[in-house]
């Protein structure tokens, strides 16, 4: 089976949740309006990120369920008044 396939925009409107079960599959498609292409439609990795982002810390190392983001920030702004 292809994996990249070029579709009517009607075609896509009319067959959204068959078109999305394919993406889920890892399927492209590149949707046409009046045989110009308009845009692509593509799978994404769980974040959406396409895997750009870079670990810079894990706070699980620091306790096993990790660190919530409002503990971080108390640090963070106690450090930043202490600096100041």
């Amino acid at each position: 089976m292809k994996r990249h396939t070029i579709i009517g925009l009607k075609d896509l409107r009319e067959n959204t949740d068959d078109f999305i079960k394919e993406i889920e599959k890892g399927k492209t498609f590149t949707v046409v309006r009046r045989s110009h292409p308009v845009f692509k439609i593509a799978p994404v990795d769980q974040w959406g990120d396409e895997g750009l982002w870079e670990t810079v810390v894990d706070f699980r190392q620091i306790h096993k369920e990790g660190v919530s983001a409002r503990d971080i920030l108390k640090l963070l702004r106690k450090r930043s008044k202490g600096s100041c």
